[in-house]
């Protein structure tokens, strides 16, 4: 089982070791991890992907929620969110074959941010399954590099949103 978790923590030196060496301490899988300034630059969001049975994940959230940095956590459910990860991805392509990638490029509203004489750099931003199905659409050609970001995300609507004073 999978969860995606919403934290917004102090803006401090180390956070983001303190709660990842959490995770190491403990033994969690952490799937994936982003963080980033808030609209207000005295905090930060963190989003975590982790994995486990459902006793490791309620485990996770009230350790998480101990550490003194952790201001809010939240469960982000996925029919109450909305997530999304971006991935780079530099394929080989010769001449002959960048028309019919750009093709598929254009087809997942994926954008062309270099090329090269041998290659071509592409950037797509979406959820999971859109990102795997744009892979699985490569599959036949190499891949020289890829890059992802992890998931972020946020809840819908106005309501349960953290107003921070």
């Amino acid at each position: 089982m999978q969860r995606v978790y919403s934290l917004i923590v102090d803006n401090t030196t180390g956070v983001l070791s303190r709660i990842s060496g959490l995770f190491s301490r403990r033994g969690y899988s952490i799937d994936s991890i982003t963080a980033g300034v808030t609209a207000d630059p005295r905090f930060t969001r963190i989003t975590i992907v982790a994995s486990g049975d459902e006793l490791i994940l309620a485990q996770i959230e009230k350790q998480v929620r101990k550490l003194e940095d952790v201001i809010e956590i939240k469960v982000l459910k996925p029919e109450e969110s909305v997530y999304r990860e971006l991935i780079m991805i530099k394929v080989r392509a010769n001449a002959s074959e960048r028309s019919e990638i750009i093709s598929v490029a254009d087809i997942f509203r994926a954008k062309i941010v270099d090329v090269e004489n041998g290659s071509l750099m592409i950037e797509l931003t979406g959820n999971q399954s859109k990102l795997e199905a744009f892979m699985n659409l490569l599959d036949g050609y190499e891949i020289l590099e890829l890059a992802r970001t992890g998931i972020t995300g946020l809840s819908r609507g106005s309501k349960n949103v953290t107003y921070i004073d």
